[in-house]
């Protein structure tokens, strides 16, 4: 059996993968993880010809990892493709952000994609592919969105290495790394005025086309749109302390 495994299916980035995968590559079934199970069971009625597993995981709990790890280890299929689009952040100082938010964030944009990149590598052949959901943030520090930032420069570097260590498998890796894209990320991550500036949005469907189509070009990072490519270019060629000055300057820090 081939299938394709979405963590972070029930909303945003990661469902938009769920339907494209289905769409595109047509796995015999699609695991879809998140916590809300009501969500992942709706995805059914979206796809046509491939099976929807709803696994309801929180993927911050060694338990959930165990327990995706025996489901595996049961069925022993094919994973085709692994995504890792769970994720979230949070705007605001440092210090006046809850330290078990923190913790949580690091544990679930870091600490899974680890997990769930490792348990599923045994079960991939060549010709799989792992996309692992980044962010413009990863390529520079970013003040106000600090950890977040951290967490998503952790996966960019994981991501790569990783691309690097697995071609003699013939297995890709690729962090996908959106500017602003409007999801419900903002419905958690916006708790005041902190970030006020927001230069341009993008779709999840804008993204992900694009992530497909790197993928299948052999590249380890996606970047949408051409203005964002541009900015990431600045961010390697201009100081980070003058990078991080415009930032907040823009924030009205």
């Amino acid at each position: 059996m081939k299938i394709a495994v979405v963590t972070g299916a029930s909303s945003g980035m990661g469902r938009e993968f769920v339907l494209r995968l289905a769409e595109r590559e047509r796995p015999d079934e699609i695991w879809a993880i998140a916590r809300r199970v009501e969500r992942l069971e709706a995805l059914q009625d979206e796809v046509r010809g491939v099976r929807i597993r709803a696994l309801p995981l929180d993927l911050t709990r060694q338990e959930c990892i165990d327990s995706y790890r025996r489901l595996l280890e049961a069925e022993h299929p094919e994973v085709a493709v692994l995504v890792n689009a769970s994720g979230f952040g949070r705007f605001g100082a440092f210090a006046d952000t809850e330290l078990d938010v923190l913790m949580k964030m690091i544990d679930l944009n870091d600490k899974a994609y680890v997990a769930m990149t490792y348990v599923t590598l045994p079960y991939m052949k060549a010709g799989g592919e792992i996309y692992q959901l980044d962010s413009l943030s990863a390529f520079q520090p970013v003040p106000y969105i600090g950890v977040y930032g951290a967490t998503k420069a952790f996966v960019l570097s994981f991501s790569r290495a990783l691309n690097v260590e697995l071609k003699a498998r013939g297995i890709r890796v690729m962090a996908v790394c959106p500017g602003w894209v409007r999801t419900e990320f903002f419905d958690h991550a916006v708790t005041d005025n902190t970030i006020s500036y927001y230069n341009k949005f993008f779709t999840s469907e804008q993204v992900i086309a694009r992530a497909l189509r790197d993928m299948k070009k052999g590249k380890d990072v996606s970047v949408c749109g051409a203005s964002i490519r541009a900015q990431v270019l600045l961010t390697k060629l201009l100081p980070h302390r003058l990078v991080m000055k415009i930032w907040c300057r823009q924030q009205k820090k």
